[in-house]
């Protein structure tokens, strides 16, 4: 499945009546608990400041999504969710590895608070390469060293 990295901000949001739909269908699929807010209310809370959705992109629709809250030196990610009728394909992790590769390119870590992730989130993020810092808090994702595999 050849899944390509979707950058939501505002702008984008308020540009693409497509992107609108299956942004908030892939939110609306989420478990209950999952949400602190309705999929539309949550979106655009997120898209308020500096956040943003990176996405899974598939045939021109949005089919995952991870919320991206980034400061100086990382990019924050929450609410990791796909689409229930395309869950268990990579979808997930391949949404992930694209993101890790945006974070690079714009000389950023990953990080995921460690207490608002489901148990299986985080063993996804272990699985990939993610490790709970020393203290627990958070799961961090580093960058590679300049010019490696490259």
């Amino acid at each position: 499945m050849p899944v390509t990295l979707h950058r939501v901000d505002h702008a984008a949001w308020e540009a693409d009546a497509q992107v609108q739909t299956d942004l908030v269908r892939i939110y609306a699929d989420a478990p209950d608990e999952r949400l602190p807010l309705p999929p539309e209310a949550f979106i655009q809370a997120q898209l308020e400041g500096s956040g943003f959705f990176c996405c899974a992109r598939f045939n021109d629709r949005l089919l995952g999504a991870v919320a991206v809250s980034p400061d100086d030196e990382a990019w924050w990610l929450s609410h990791l969710c796909v689409r229930k009728t395309t869950r268990r394909r990579g979808v997930g992790s391949r949404l992930l590895a694209l993101t890790s590769a945006a974070a690079h390119e714009d000389g950023h870590r990953l990080r995921a608070m460690a207490s608002e992730l489901p148990f299986p989130d985080q063993m996804l993020l272990s699985r990939l390469g993610y490790r709970l810092t020393q203290a627990g808090d958070y799961f961090e994702l580093d960058l590679p060293p300049k010019g490696a595999g490259q």
